[in-house]
């Protein structure tokens, strides 16, 4: 027999979409024989987690820990290197599923975006629905999950993705927002960060209801009108902010870039130069797949002691030509003029990025009609069908 009752969900138009362990699990896909097994994708030794699948988190591993913890709490975790281009290909790919529901997206990061489907109820049903569609569809094509938050706001709806981790939906209608909030950390309420719960415990304000219910007055006095008329605000549910979409047209990011930190300090000027070229040849890959390029290309040289430079380049013309992105960050390494000194990270960055078709490349007299760029091109269309180490230069063979 049919279910009369009513979706609760029927009045809740903003979805939140976060996936699950996204960069673990991405990296996951095909390894089968690691499904049961705490992972950490992440860094080098001494690097830090990107991101740990739940069996490590069960060992208290989280992203952003360093490495060197993340092994002392885990220390029968496997470890897997980043696949970055992979993730903008998935991420890309997600995206597009949202997309296809609603025109009315707005990506918060690679992992996660809001989504209003009020314009969607009639041809797919309620939120409700559309959110088991999106998990679905979002499985069968990247075989990765998603947990998904309904609501009429956004703060609550990111508040209830949260909560549905893993692999589940939750829905909190309007007449069960101050149930569902209250007795939540104040912590948990959307923007609150750790400096802010802190200055909220120090008042004696430990959940939600705890703030909901302290004179207005008094919040605002203590954190400022603005933050503490905020806060009042969200702890009742009440959030004004409406989504604001972001398509692939908009603006670019103003960077890319990519670092890592050695196993050992080094002072070897190959060893730090080839290091160099792989973090060219990454960014120059992510460059190409945003089609974008950039003129300015900067490198960062953390030292033994972490004491850290940066140096900078501009070039006549936007680039997203690997060679040229290591050229110059070569030659910004050799003008240090560095002796001995031994070097604990690198980074290669390309700022002042516009859309790849707006640029034009000044052509030079005798140049080869077929040169790096399409070089490029040509690698970046044998790694997306076999895989990152299909190609690459000679000199990373090492």
């Amino acid at each position: 027999m049919r279910d009369r009752r009513p979706d609760p969900s029927v009045d809740c138009h903003l979805l939140h979409v976060d996936m699950d362990a996204f960069y673990a699990s991405v990296m996951l896909r095909d390894r089968p024989d690691l499904v049961d097994v705490p992972v950490i994708v992440g860094g080098g030794h001494r690097g830090v987690v990107l991101s740990p699948n739940y069996r490590a988190r069960e060992y208290g591993v989280r992203s952003a820990m360093p490495m060197t913890r993340a092994r002392r709490a885990c220390p029968q975790a496997v470890v897997i290197a980043p696949d970055h281009d992979t993730f903008s290909v998935v991420s890309s790919s997600v995206m597009e599923v949202f997309r296809r529901v609603t025109p009315l997206v707005e990506v918060v990061s690679l992992d996660e975006a809001f989504l209003d489907v009020s314009g969607a109820t009639r041809r797919l049903g309620s939120p409700r629905e559309v959110a088991e569609q999106i998990r679905s569809t979002v499985h069968d094509e990247q075989r990765i999950t998603c947990s998904v938050g309904v609501a009429g706001s956004i703060s609550v709806a990111k508040l209830a993705s949260r909560c549905a981790k893993p692999d589940g939906v939750v829905v909190v209608p309007p007449e069960r927002v101050t149930g569902f909030l209250h007795p939540r950390e104040v912590g948990d309420l959307y923007g609150v960060g750790e400096k802010t719960a802190e200055a909220l415990n120090r008042l004696g304000l430990f959940t939600v209801g705890d703030i909901a219910h302290t004179p207005l007055r008094i919040l605002q006095r203590a954190l400022g009108a603005a933050t503490g008329s905020h806060l009042h605000d969200l702890a009742w549910g009440d959030d004004r902010r409406s989504l604001t979409p972001r398509h692939g047209t908009e603006e670019p990011d103003k960077s890319m870039g990519a670092d890592e930190t050695f196993a050992r300090d080094t002072d070897d000027r190959e060893v730090i130069l080839r290091e160099l070229l792989r973090l060219s040849s990454k960014v120059g890959s992510r460059l190409r797949t945003a089609h974008v390029a950039g003129r300015t290309v900067t490198i960062r040289v953390r030292f033994a002691d972490f004491t850290t430079i940066t140096r900078s380049r501009t070039l006549s013309e936007a680039t997203d030509v690997t060679r040229e992105i290591h050229q110059s960050a070569t030659r910004l390494y050799d003008a240090l003029g560095l002796q001995r000194a031994r070097v604990r990270l690198v980074g290669v960055r390309v700022e002042g990025l516009a859309p790849r078709e707006t640029v034009e490349r000044q052509l030079v007299l005798g140049e080869r009609e077929h040169g790096w760029s399409d070089a490029d091109r040509a690698m970046d269309r044998a790694t997306s069908r076999f895989g990152a180490a299909a190609v690459r230069p000679a000199s990373l063979l090492t």
